[in-house]
């Protein structure tokens, strides 16, 4: 009687490990008995979750204050300019905005910002007359350091940024030309205001008692 339950079973395990499967040629028996593949020996505890699939979305400049609108006079908070009062031209593709001072008048050139470094006044400036078509992000951009072809920085190079300041490169010819176009536009416009141009000199500080979040810009 064991032993035929024995055999019971052994049959059973057998028919849970093989799989008859279709073999062809002639000669081959049209089938044979084959192993099933063995599972895992171990299984996770949790389930594994799967990966969604993203979709990569082109991303897109940021949305602009209400208050910034082209020609507006803002106030400069961060940078070597910062306190200078100077003209939003455009928002750029980045995100960051276009500002000049004129150069002519105050001594801020043509420049990108961040806007959220800006304060925006209630003065405007009529920029119909300003060309700024061909400024981007590209027009910023600077040229990139070059490197060794370990893409390290050679023994030379290395010394000679340890020793003495380099030298400011000049600025070339046509962002000069760029810019000069630019303030011709703008002092234009601003000739028939004379107290406008006198604000755009004016550098903007705070006093003793000044809050600057209960003024009126």
């Amino acid at each position: 009687r064991e032993r035929e339950r024995e055999r019971e079973r052994g049959g059973l395990r057998e028919a849970m490990t093989q799989v008859e499967k279709p073999v062809g040629g002639a000669n081959n028996g049209e089938k044979r008995m084959v192993t099933r593949p063995k599972g895992p020996k171990y299984y996770p505890g949790e389930d594994a979750v799967a990966r969604k699939q993203t979709v990569a979305v082109a991303p897109n400049a940021p949305k602009l204050r209400a208050s910034l609108k082209p020609g507006t006079v803002v106030v400069l908070l961060a940078s070597r300019f910062r306190g200078r009062r100077v003209v939003f031209l455009k928002q750029l593709d980045s995100g960051t905005i276009l500002v000049t001072g004129p150069y002519a008048i105050n001594g801020v050139p043509l420049r990108r910002i961040d806007p959220a470094y800006v304060i925006a006044t209630k003065t405007k400036v009529d920029i119909s007359a300003v060309d700024v078509s061909k400024f981007d992000d590209a027009y910023f951009k600077k040229a990139a350091a070059k490197k060794s072809a370990g893409g390290k920085k050679s023994e030379a190079a290395f010394v000679e940024a340890e020793g003495e300041a380099k030298p400011k490169k000049p600025l070339p010819d046509s962002f000069k030309a760029d810019q000069k176009a630019v303030d011709a536009s703008l002092v234009k416009a601003l000739k028939g205001d004379p107290l406008l141009k006198c604000y755009l000199k004016a550098k903007f500080s705070l006093t003793k008692g000044q809050a600057p979040h209960e003024m009126i810009f």
